[in-house]
């Protein structure tokens, strides 16, 4: 059986700046009509860079949830931008670390029931340190965490950004 489900109409509720909102007409593998609401996101980069057995994060408040949230370096897409690009861009930009290389590890669906968001993650090797210089508005603070202290937040439900506890796990499933 074919589960594909055809967009008969894309009705967009909302067009800005960072998503875009639809509430489009489509129809269920059936035939039957039906309604499908979608977040357009341009996608995100993230990436990982560990040096000298400790990881590299940054806290940042996040509006949505009104707390400082723990996480890897990140951040959207431009358009037509590599995501790679967009990665160390984003490593350098938040925390001063130019990379050598970036290896993706993989594409994460953040959550497909109402986004097409993707979000590449990527692993740096080596790097250098530069100056930060993060967007206009944009406020966050860097810390290098040991190994096992990474170990225990994961562990105990500390992590809480999807990217961040994705990416931290399949680095500690590669060791």
């Amino acid at each position: 059986m074919d589960l594909t489900e055809r967009t008969v109409n894309k009705n967009y509720v909302y067009r800005g700046k960072i998503l875009s909102v639809r509430c489009d007409d489509a129809l269920r593998p059936d035939g039957r009509p039906c309604k499908r609401e979608l977040v357009e996101h341009p996608g995100g980069a993230c990436v990982l860079y560990a040096e000298a057995g400790k990881l590299l994060f940054v806290r940042q408040y996040r509006y949505a949830y009104g707390e400082v949230v723990l996480e890897i370096p990140a951040g959207k897409l431009n358009p037509g931008e590599d995501p790679a690009a967009a990665a160390a861009r984003e490593l350098e930009e938040e925390t001063g670390v130019r990379a050598e290389g970036l290896r993706l590890l993989f594409t994460l669906y953040p959550s497909p029931g109402y986004t097409d968001e993707k979000i590449y993650i990527y692993r740096a090797t080596g790097g250098r340190r530069a100056a930060a210089h993060p967007d206009e508005g944009e406020f966050v603070r860097t810390e290098w965490i040991p190994e096992e202290r990474v170990r225990e937040m994961l562990a105990s439900g500390e992590l809480r950004d999807a990217k961040t506890i994705a990416a931290v796990q399949a680095y500690f499933l590669s060791e």
